[in-house]
């Protein structure tokens, strides 16, 4: 038997990346790459250009951000696709 945390993630992927690429996909993708804590203290949008721009709530959710990159990149590209975010930004209100 397969773990279903092993399964939902590519199932998921299935449902979500065929959808129409639009904010709100960018927005659930972000939010199931990088969990509830980090989502209520971050905020991601895509540029046309296929920049991801985040902006934490201060200094030391960004440094988390940036500290968590390589992973939350993995699941964004598994949830969008590999070649829809091209860069990522990451700022800070505070």
């Amino acid at each position: 038997m397969v773990p279903a945390a092993r399964v939902i993630p590519s199932v998921l992927a299935q449902i979500i990346r065929p959808a129409p690429l639009c904010a709100e996909k960018v927005e659930f993708a972000w939010r199931a790459s990088v969990g509830p804590a980090v989502a209520r203290v971050t905020a991601a949008r895509l540029t046309d250009q296929g920049v991801l721009v985040v902006t934490a709530q201060d200094a030391q959710w960004r440094r988390e951000v940036e500290r968590s990159l390589g992973i939350i990149r993995s699941r964004l590209d598994t949830l969008l696709g590999p070649d829809v975010i091209i860069q990522v930004e990451i700022y800070c209100h505070g």
